[in-house]
């Protein structure tokens, strides 16, 4: 497979999850023949170097490593992430360590463009024990970002406030970093965006109005396009996997609520996209 100038960029998407396991390669070639580039995102140890193989292996593939909030204590199991059988078993009982130097080792990887999926999770965390695991974490990925000198890659939820004065204290604003899949205020937007936060938004944007505003206010330079594939398909696709090449649709509304032409949003956002991951 030969590489070519990309039309679009999925920044976010899992297809190194399980949820691909039987048509990983057809879903990167219909990707590839949509012009989409794509982030394959980490979520824990195992999921961020599935993301490195798949880089190395495919043309327009790049790769994060990180652990995701919810994996630092003992959650629920996703089988769309992780798969079934023994392994559903042994993660379920477990949550993960952030092993500072095994993340480093794999954050050195040419492919590998942010650190993350990182951050802050409270939707399903009452405890403070299990924030407080969070926050460890995520404390030791920025640290690890600011030594590698890579972008972070975000994931915020119910969460916002404590974010913010984490990124505030520890001059995390400095450099330039990602929120995905944003779901927070204006309040909260303005504070990323004077931190020099990129955004990015997925296929709910198409059947939702519940972040048009949010979409408006933002510069059309600090904006990205993702799908978080395998969920959260967009319209004409809800309801079935989502996967990269869907990423098209996501753009479609984004130059609609933004009220600027397709063209244009597209080439904005493969500037940005460039930029904030130090892409040729």
């Amino acid at each position: 497979m030969q590489e070519s100038t990309p039309r679009f960029f999925d920044v976010h998407t899992h297809v190194q999850f399980a949820a691909f396991d039987h048509d990983r390669e057809a879903v990167i070639e219909r990707a590839r023949a949509a012009g989409v580039a794509m982030v394959n995102v980490g979520t824990q140890i195992d999921t961020s170097r599935a993301a490195i193989e798949l880089a190395h292996k495919y043309p327009g593939l790049s790769a994060t490593i990180g652990l995701h909030p919810i994996h630092t204590s003992k959650s629920f199991h996703d089988t769309d992430e992780l798969g079934g059988g023994e392994a559903a078993k042994g993660f379920s009982s477990r949550g993960e360590e952030f092993d500072y130097e095994a993340y480093k080792k794999l954050a050195l990887d040419p492919k590998v463009v942010a650190i993350g999926e990182c951050g802050l999770d409270y939707f399903r965390v009452n405890d403070e024990e299990a924030k407080n695991k969070q926050k460890e974490a995520f404390l030791k990925q920025i640290e690890l970002a600011k030594e590698v000198k890579k972008p972070l890659m975000i994931h915020c939820r119910n969460a916002f406030s404590d974010l913010i004065e984490i990124l505030q204290t520890t001059h995390y604003s400095l450099q330039t970093s990602i929120t995905h899949f944003f779901t927070g205020t204006k309040d909260d937007a303005k504070e990323l965006i004077k931190m020099g936060f990129y955004f990015t938004f997925g296929g709910v944007i198409t059947f939702t109005r519940d972040y048009d505003e949010i979409i408006k206010m933002i510069p059309m330079d600090r904006i990205l396009s993702e799908t978080d594939a395998p969920y959260v398909a967009p319209v004409p696709y809800r309801g079935k996997r989502n996967e990269p090449a869907y990423v098209v649709e996501v753009v479609k509304k984004l130059a609609e609520i933004s009220g600027v032409s397709e063209d244009k949003l597209k080439e904005r956002i493969l500037i940005n996209t460039r930029q904030v991951f130090s892409l040729p």
